[in-house]
């Protein structure tokens, strides 16, 4: 029900580049744990780059390594399938603007719109919610990750610089 790092749905929780499992104060490729730096600021095909799902991995997964557990991350399938079976109502919880997401079984969730995080900037909050998923981008490049991106319009998984500093909504089995 809640975000890593938050108390209650409404919290906005805690902020995390893809692949790295504690907060921290600046949210750039300078501090990007998971970056081989090629000299222009971007990720190359290095060692230190991720290509894989890191669902349920204590080492790179944000969920599992701070709630343990069957806790995980979940992967864009899972995020997809949020956006194409469930309906999205713009909602607010004492005061916090978000998505209540109603599952075909009459279940739901809130999902806070916590922003996200670039450099020590707190951006959009309130407005736009992002959430990493599991899943390295499949596109032209190595240095994305999806996530589930929802506003007062619609909702949609895309691709995002994995240095952005975003919020996980774990799951469970």
């Amino acid at each position: 029900t809640c975000n890593v790092g938050a108390s209650f749905p409404e919290d906005y929780g805690d902020y995390f580049a893809w692949g790295e499992t504690n907060p921290k104060a600046e949210y750039d490729w300078d501090t990007y744990l998971h970056c081989n730096d090629d000299g222009n600021g971007w990720c190359d095909n290095g060692e230190a780059t991720i290509n894989s799902d890191i669902s349920g991995n204590a080492q790179y997964d944000a969920a599992t390594a701070n709630w343990g557990g069957s806790w995980r991350m979940p992967t864009i399938d899972e995020m997809r399938e949020l956006v194409d079976h469930c309906e999205w109502e713009w909602t607010q919880v004492n005061g916090v603007d978000g998505s209540k997401v109603i599952g075909p079984n009459g279940s739901c969730i809130f999902l806070p719109a916590a922003g996200y995080r670039y450099g020590s900037s707190l951006c959009y909050v309130g407005y736009n919610g992002y959430y990493w998923s599991s899943t390295p981008y499949d596109g032209f490049n190595d240095y994305c990750a999806y996530d589930l991106y929802f506003d007062y319009g619609g909702e949609d998984v895309d691709g995002n610089l994995r240095c952005y500093g975003r919020t996980v909504r774990p799951i469970t089995e």
